[in-house]
């Protein structure tokens, strides 16, 4: 069975602290709806841009924006990646608003499966690999790591999952998804799509753990920062079967939690800078709108009409801005429709 080493070290317990404290902080923020959903938006971009660019993929953040925004139909290998990645995303996050997705080798498989569409043979898409493969230094081309044979690899997919289910309630999950990023890389168990298919997985993880990373932050961003510094510590250097005994996830978790602890920052600093734009701003007659909803409960278009001598196409567009900052919703239908106040909060706990 898998049994791997770790230290819990006080860098790592730091870490683990901190985390809590960052979410505990933005789970008590609150901000309108469109800014959140822009903020979803750019993290998926964000997210499919670094993860392919981890891999080697050219194309700049700017292109890969422009290629999610257009949906081109004639496209390159590179913006192929871009597509299914970004599909793949957004599938996965659907799905977890739905229901509770569970990591197992049919959804590691199916997410390799989305993530390789048009760009493998329909062999070596959605199934483990079938031949050897190596890992090589994508800088100098040479070899640096020989993966567990073919006959290993879904026993060794599945002692891993067993592993996550065995300890989700006695070890943190933080350190449960970093167990499970790295021996995924370790054990290479595609023929292509690997990488991508690890920190898709892992988002899953966490999600399932209670930190829900599809919606606005990208730990990809972080190890696309110094992608050498990323393929040191998650992966390893010689044969397998030489290294397995002495292969320790210790280092990895810290690097883990650090681009956690990033990425919390960088949704932190700019949430509140995002919710101050013409898009939100909120004008004297949208205050007076609230605060008679906040005195009455309620207010109805009439209503509104005795509080401003703004025209009724004009109140209709007030009520819809608010809606889509999620400060009131709508009830009722025609001459009965009425609105009353709603909050968006940020929702991520750990």
């Amino acid at each position: 069975m898998f049994n791997p080493t770790y230290s819990i070290t006080d860098k790592l317990l730091a870490n683990i602290k901190r985390i809590n404290s960052l979410i505990t902080t933005l789970n008590s923020s609150r901000f309108p709806n469109v800014i959140l959903v822009e903020f979803e938006r750019s993290a998926r971009a964000v997210s499919a841009y670094a993860s392919t660019s981890i891999e080697g993929n050219p194309l700049p953040l700017t292109e890969v924006k422009k290629i999610l925004k257009t949906k081109p139909m004639h496209i390159r290998e590179s913006e192929q990646e871009v597509l299914n990645y970004n599909e793949a995303l957004e599938d996965l996050s659907k799905k977890m608003d739905k229901t509770s997705l569970e990591i197992s080798l049919d959804l590691i498989l199916s997410i390799q499966k989305k993530i390789t569409n048009k760009l493998l043979p329909s062999i070596d898409s959605g199934h483990l690999r079938k031949k050897p493969v190596l890992v090589n230094d994508p800088r100098t081309g040479k070899t640096v790591f020989l993966p567990p044979d073919i006959k290993d690899v879904e026993p060794m997919v599945k002692n891993l999952i067993t592993f996550i289910y065995t300890h989700r309630n006695t070890v943190d999950p933080l350190i449960l998804a970093a167990i499970f990023h790295k021996q995924m890389v370790i054990i290479h168990p595609f023929i292509d799509g690997n990488g991508r298919t690890t920190r898709l997985a892992t988002k899953v993880l966490l999600a399932t753990m209670g930190l829900n990373t599809f919606n606005l932050f990208s730990f990809e961003n972080y190890y696309n920062k110094n992608v050498t510094k990323y393929f040191q510590t998650v992966g390893e250097y010689g044969d397998y079967y030489e290294l397995k005994d002495r292969i320790n996830f210790t280092t990895w978790i810290e690097y883990f939690t650090d681009g956690i602890i990033d990425e919390l920052l960088r949704v932190q600093k700019n949430l509140p800078i995002a919710s101050h734009n013409p898009q939100t701003k909120l004008y004297p007659y949208h205050k007076a709108l609230l605060e008679y909803i906040q005195n009455n409960g309620y207010i109805a278009d009439r209503d509104y009409a005795k509080l401003t001598y703004r025209a009724k196409a004009t109140r209709t567009l007030d009520f819809q801005k608010l809606i889509n900052l999620d400060m009131i919703e709508r009830k009722g239908k025609g001459k009965a429709t009425y609105y009353i106040l709603k909050q968006q909060h940020f929702k991520t706990r750990f």
